[in-house]
C-alpha cells in the first residue's frame, strides 16, 4: 500500500469512527497514531505522540481560551447580562416583535463576553423565552429567535473558534476579532430584519404590547446594564487600544467579570467553583480535539494524502465560485452531524492549503468559516443550540417546533454568507485599519 493510500485509508477510518459516535478527539488521535506507525514505524509514532501535543499546547495564545471560557461561565452563572436584555426590552417595546429583537440585542451583548454559542443560547433562553411566552409570542418565534441569536457568540469577540483558527492558520487573533465584529453586527441586523418581516406578515406571532416603556423608564433601564458594559469596555478598550494583547484580554476580562459580579452581589463561592469546573472540563475537551487535529495534520503531510486531496479539489473546482460553493456545502453537511470546533479541526488540514493556493485572504476565510460552522449549530438533526433551548423550555415546546422556528433565520444566514463572499471588504475593513 502506498503512503497516499495509507493516508486516505486513515481518513476513511476516521469518518467511520465518528459515524460510530467515537469521541472526535479520540478518533483523531487514534487514527493519526496508527497511521504514523504504518508509515514510519512505532518509534516515530510514539515520538509524535510525545512531542506534537506539547508543541501545540505550548503556544501561549491558547492560554486565552480558558480565560475567555471562565469569563463566559462567570457572566452566565451570575446573570450579568440580565440588565442588558431588560434595557433592550424597554427600548424595543414599540417595535413589532420587540421582545424577540431585544433577545437578539441581549445575545449580541453576551457574545461580547462569552465566546460561546451554547452559553449565549442558554443564558438568553432562561431570560428571554419566559418573557416572550408570557406576552403570548408564538413558541416557534420565541425559541427560534433565541436559538439563532446564540450563534452570534462565535462571531463577536472573544470567539473560541476564531482563537483556535488563528493559532492553526497563523493569522492575527486581533484582526480576526475585528473581522468577526463586522460579521456579527451584520448577522444581528439580518436576524432583526427576519423578525420584523415575519411579524409584519403575521402579527399573531408577536402580539403588540400595551405596556410600552416611557422615555424615563427607558433611561432608568439603562442603569442596570453597567455590569456587562463595564466588562465589555474593559476588554475591548484595552484590547484595541493596545494596552494588552488578545491573550491577556481573557485574563483581564475574567478578573473584571469576577469583580463586577462581586460588587453586584451575584458572585458566590458555589457559582465561582461551578464556573471553574465547567471551564476546566470544556478547555480539556477542546485541547484534546485540537491535539488530535495537529496529529492528523502531521499524518496527512507525511503520507502525502493532504496534498493529494488539495490538488484534487483544486482541479475539480478550478472556478473560485464553484470552489467556494463546494466548501460551503461541505461545512453545511458537516454541521448536521458534528459540533463546530470538531468539524473545523477535522477539515482544516485539507481546506487551508486549498484556500491559500486560491489566493483568498485567510483572515476573511476564518470569519466566513466561523459563520458556516455556526449555521451548523441550528441545523437538524444535531443542532446543538436547538437542544440547549429545548433543555430550557422542557415540554413547553417540541423540538420540531424549535427547528421550524430557526428555518427562516437559516435562510438569512445563507444570504449573509453570500454577502460576505461577494464583498469580502465587509470583513476586512476593520482589520485593515490596524495594519
Amino acid at each position: 500500500m502506498t503512503d497516499v493510500a495509507i493516508g486516505l485509508t486513515g481518513l476513511g477510518s476516521l469518518l467511520v469512527l465518528i459515524g460510530l459516535r467515537v469521541p472526535i478527539g479520540v478518533s483523531l488521535i487514534g487514527v493519526s497514531f496508527v497511521g504514523l506507525w504504518s508509515l514510519m514505524g512505532w518509534r516515530v509514532a510514539w515520538g509524535a505522540l510525545g512531542t506534537i501535543p506539547y508543541q501545540f499546547t505550548a503556544n501561549w495564545v491558547l492560554s486565552s481560551i480558558p480565560m475567555f471560557l471562565f469569563l463566559g461561565f462567570i457572566s452566565y452563572h451570575t446573570q450579568l447580562t440580565r440588565g442588558l436584555f431588560q434595557a433592550a426590552r424597554a427600548w424595543m417595546s414599540g417595535l413589532p416583535g420587540g421582545l424577540a429583537i431585544a433577545s437578539i440585542f441581549g445575545s449580541a451583548g453576551f457574545a461580547a463576553v462569552s465566546g460561546s454559542s451554547l452559553a449565549c443560547s442558554a443564558a438568553m433562553g432562561r431570560i428571554a423565552i419566559p418573557e416572550m411566552i408570557k406576552h403570548k409570542y408564538h413558541p416557534e418565534l420565541a425559541t427560534g429567535t433565541v436559538a439563532v441569536a446564540g450563534t452570534i457568540g462565535a462571531l463577536i469577540p472573544p470567539s473560541i473558534i476564531l482563537i483556535l483558527y488563528g493559532v492553526i492558520a497563523q493569522v492575527s487573533i486581533a484582526k480576526l476579532f475585528l473581522g468577526g465584529v463586522s460579521a456579527g453586527i451584520l448577522t444581528a441586523i439580518g436576524y432583526i430584519i427576519v423578525v420584523l418581516v415575519r411579524v409584519k406578515l403575521n402579527p399573531d406571532l408577536a402580539p403588540s404590547r400595551d405596556d410600552r416603556a416611557s422615555l424615563s423608564e427607558k433611561i432608568v433601564a439603562l442603569k442596570d446594564t453597567w455590569p456587562i458594559l463595564l466588562v465589555m469596555i474593559g476588554i475591548f478598550g484595552g484590547l484595541f487600544s493596545g494596552i494588552f494583547t488578545p491573550t491577556e484580554a481573557g485574563a483581564v476580562g475574567a478578573f473584571l467579570a469576577c469583580l463586577v459580579a462581586l460588587i453586584s452581589g451575584e458572585l458566590t463561592l458555589e457559582r465561582f467553583l461551578k464556573a471553574a469546573r465547567e471551564t476546566t472540563t470544556t478547555t480539556a475537551s477542546l485541547l484534546i480535539i485540537a491535539v488530535g487535529a495537529s496529529l492528523l495534520t502531521r499524518f496527512l503531510a507525511l503520507s502525502g494524502a493532504g496534498d493529494y486531496l488539495s490538488a484534487g479539489i483544486m482541479s475539480v473546482a478550478a472556478n473560485p465560485a464553484l470552489l467556494l460553493l463546494g466548501i460551503v456545502l461541505v461545512y453545511l453537511l458537516l454541521g448536521m452531524f458534528l459540533e463546530p470546533i470538531g468539524a473545523m479541526l477535522l477539515t482544516l488540514p485539507i481546506i487551508l492549503p486549498v484556500v491559500d493556493a486560491s489566493g483568498w485572504s485567510l483572515l476573511w476565510f476564518g470569519v466566513v468559516l466561523t459563520k458556516l460552522l455556526e449555521i451548523g449549530m441550528i441545523t437538524p438533526p444535531i443542532g446543538m443550540n436547538v437542544f440547549v433551548i429545548k433543555g430550557v423550555v422542557g415540554d413547553l415546546v417540541k423540538t420540531s417546533a424549535i427547528f421550524r422556528g430557526v428555518l427562516w433565520f437559516m435562510v438569512m444566514d445563507l444570504v449573509i454568507v453570500v454577502v460576505l463572499s461577494v464583498w469580502p471588504s465587509l470583513v476586512l475593513i476593520l482589520p485593515d485599519l490596524i495594519s
